[in-house]
């Protein structure tokens, strides 16, 4: 998964900086405002890319004795601030320059070169989005979209798929308010154009950080993830299994504790042993789990059997 995102941040920072150069170009010969507001976008996109690239490297980071649970929640700090560029200097400089270019028309030169650069930039950001979509598909499973965004926990393929597709609605706004400018003879209509990528920017900003807040605050993992885990923990000598704690310190760093009911007429030797094959167990089987927790507990929640343990035809439930 890391590689895969690695590999996405790099095809998106690529196509974002050529991009970037274009639009900048193609707004000083041209004049347009919301050709220079794309340009600032896809700057702003590139920033974040590297920011992205940076998070990574220190999400990857090992526990040490001042951060014992790693640095994994890194990546969604980074996610955070990226959404905040988005929003500040992405939507604000776009919504400015819009509000600029209404009071103060002036009429673009050159549209060629502007549709040129566009239709380019369209090319390029598409691909990147691609790269961005085949990844986000792959893993939503059976969700929808909505659900998939909104549960994921994978920030980076999020804030690449998102600002790349906001980015390509961008372009398809500004070659519209020129074309009406140019149709109408009216500049403003391109400033407005600034206005509504601005806008564009900002729901997605919203979004990001909305969702950026709630992985850095701590979200437990995946139902299905934690139902495995009860099932895992259940065998002969589990009288009961209570609350299982799970908190993603990454998209695959997630720390677990779980509450486990022993057989009172074990011993602590028996207990010990079966606690320790309990957590290497679970982390060969789930390897996104990154700590794992069994705390025995008496009177722990869902109880089996009738006083030897598990028996045969107990089913598990999940939470």
């Amino acid at each position: 998964m890391k590689a895969e995102n690695s590999k996405v941040l790099i095809i998106a920072l690529a196509a974002n900086v050529g991009i970037a150069a274009a639009k900048f170009g193609a707004a000083a010969i041209t004049g347009s405002s919301a050709m220079l507001t794309e340009g600032v976008h896809s700057l702003v996109d590139s920033t974040n890319q590297l920011l992205l690239m940076y998070g990574q490297k220190r999400a990857a980071k090992p526990a040490d004795a001042m951060h014992p649970a790693g640095y994994g929640r890194e990546i969604y700090f980074w996610s955070f601030v990226v959404a905040l560029l988005v929003f500040a200097l992405g939507a604000g400089v776009s919504v400015y320059e819009g509000i600029v270019h209404i009071l103060e028309p002036e009429p673009a030169v050159a549209p060629l070169v502007a549709y040129g650069v566009l239709g380019i930039a369209f090319l390029l950001e598409g691909g990147s989005t691609f790269a961005a979509f085949r990844q986000f598909d792959a893993a939503r499973g059976r969700q929808s979209w909505w659900q998939a965004l909104t549960s994921t926990k994978d920030a980076t393929t999020v804030i690449v798929l998102l600002e790349n597709g906001a980015a390509m609605l961008g372009i398809v706004l500004a070659a519209i308010g020129l074309g009406a400018s140019q149709l109408t003879g009216d500049p403003r209509f391109d400033g407005a154009a600034s206005i509504l990528i601005g806008v564009l920017l900002g729901c997605v900003a919203i979004f990001l950080a909305r969702e950026a807040k709630g992985l850095l605050i701590g979200e437990a993992a995946d139902p299905e993830l934690i139902a495995g885990i009860r099932r895992s923990v259940a065998r002969e000598g589990v009288m009961g299994i209570g609350e299982i704690m799970t908190i993603h310190n990454a998209p695959e760093q997630i720390i677990v504790a779980v509450n486990v009911d022993f057989d009172n007429r074990m011993t602590a030797g028996d207990v010990e042993r079966i606690i320790d094959e309990m957590e290497k167990g679970l982390q060969a089987e789930f390897p996104s789990l990154y700590r794992v927790y069994v705390r025995p507990h008496e009177d722990a929640g869902i109880k089996f059997g009738s006083g030897r343990g598990l028996s045969g035809d107990a089913r598990v439930a999940s939470d």
